[in-house]
């Protein structure tokens, strides 16, 4: 067997240079903690109830800001409160999800997401 590779396969990956996978191995992961970095600066924000809950969450997941109107505050019904904060923060997290695999699934890797 000769240095090159195994018999019949052109001297490598496919006849691919190694180091030019390497390379572009690199890129993809620069790329990648890029679009990684520019997603956690970004907010996403989610308004429900005519806009009676307000929150907005960074591209990390975190929550960032709530607003909540007094006229939703009724203590006899304290329940759609938290219907509508709950309604509010799971919207705002779903536009994260949206836009991390809008942004992310370009790289088309296997198990990334």
């Amino acid at each position: 067997m000769s240095k090159r590779g195994f018999p019949g396969m052109g001297g490598g990956f496919g006849g691919m240079n190694i180091n030019q996978l390497m390379k572009e191995a690199k890129k993809m992961q620069a790329d990648m903690e890029k679009s990684q970095t520019e997603l956690a600066a970004k907010e996403f924000d989610s308004s429900v109830g005519g806009g009676a809950v307000y929150v907005k969450v960074s591209g990390n997941k975190e929550l960032k800001e709530i607003k909540i109107k007094k006229e939703a505050v009724d203590p006899e019904d304290v329940e759609m409160l938290q219907d509508l904060i709950l309604t509010c923060v799971n919207e705002a997290l779903r536009k994260v999800d949206s836009a991390q695999a809008q942004e992310l699934g370009k790289y088309n890797i296997p198990g990334l997401m």
